[in-house]
């Protein structure tokens, strides 16, 4: 079924939702701090593809699962870092490549494999990088 329903804290959520009256599909859910989730659910959590904006102009577009940014996607920082490629658990974690703000990736370049938000190893990872592009591109683009 679909909905919107105002939390007491003032965040809003308009979308489908499950018979346990959980968010369940497809909605948007606005927090009270103006922080903007719009993507998939499952049983109340963020999960497969989503898109989330912050206040400070932070972005993430890619995979959700158990609410986490999971899987590929695209992180912006509000000072313009961003990194695409794997997380887990809402931590950088997999291949993937960093790029500060001014556009240049470091030298020698950040580009290889990160674990708990921290490069460890230096690669070539030019699939990945383009896999989470294309997956935050297809994100950004859900419609209800």
């Amino acid at each position: 079924m679909q909905g919107t329903y105002r939390y007491p804290d003032s965040s809003e959520y308009t979308g489908e939702w499950n018979e346990d009256g959980q968010r369940h599909g497809f909605g948007q859910l606005i927090f009270n701090d103006q922080a903007k989730y719009r993507g998939r659910f499952e049983n109340g959590l963020f999960a497969g593809l989503g898109s989330i904006s912050y206040p400070d102009g932070s972005k993430y577009d890619g995979e959700f699962s158990q609410g986490r940014y999971h899987g590929l996607g695209v992180f912006t920082r509000c000072d313009g870092m961003k990194y695409e490629g794997q997380l887990q658990e809402g931590k950088i974690f997999g291949l993937g490549l960093l790029t500060f703000a001014d556009g240049s990736h470091g030298l020698p370049r950040n580009e290889g494999y990160f674990e708990n938000n921290k490069l460890v190893r230096r690669e070539k990872c030019t699939d990945i990088i383009r896999k989470a592009i294309a997956c935050a591109e297809r994100a950004k683009s859900q419609h209800t």
